[in-house]
């Protein structure tokens, strides 16, 4: 594999960790629903955001991180997988900013956008460790 293969590799896989280990933890430790109440219906109850978008938000962030990040690890379907974690990261932040207009996004959420604009840039054709390759390859001998 080239240099450009194991530059969007590594970040793929470890972005991919990253979310899919917060998803487990979400999912199966502190639940769909308990995650929407403590981080969600519970601290922007008094915000704009309606109670019914905000339950919404909180059950689905730990699936399609669970979901998203093991497809990230897997190299399937890596540019939809980026798209939902791009778009989580733009809610959290939003959903920062609202509760603290200066908040400092660079502990996590700044990182995560590095990783996930790396495994963007570089190109997939390169990364040969994906599920994507070897389905394409598959495709292509028939």
């Amino acid at each position: 594999m080239s240099s450009k293969g194991w530059a969007r590799f590594f970040p793929r896989v470890m972005l991919g960790l990253i979310f899919f280990m917060a998803g487990w933890f979400k999912c199966f430790q502190m639940t769909p629903m308990g995650h929407a109440s403590n981080f969600f219906t519970g601290p922007y109850a008094d915000t704009w955001i309606p109670h019914f978008l905000l339950l919404a938000a909180g059950v689905a962030i730990p699936v399609l991180e669970l979901a998203a990040g093991l497809m990230l690890i897997l190299g399937f379907r890596v540019r939809e997988a980026l798209l939902v974690l791009g778009a989580i990261l733009l809610l959290v932040t939003y959903g920062h900013l609202l509760k603290e207009p200066l908040y400092d996004t660079t502990s996590h959420i700044f990182p995560r956008t590095i990783l996930l604009l790396a495994v963007f840039l570089c190109p997939a054709k390169d990364d040969l460790l994906t599920l994507d390759y070897w389905l394409e390859k598959r495709r292509s001998r028939d």
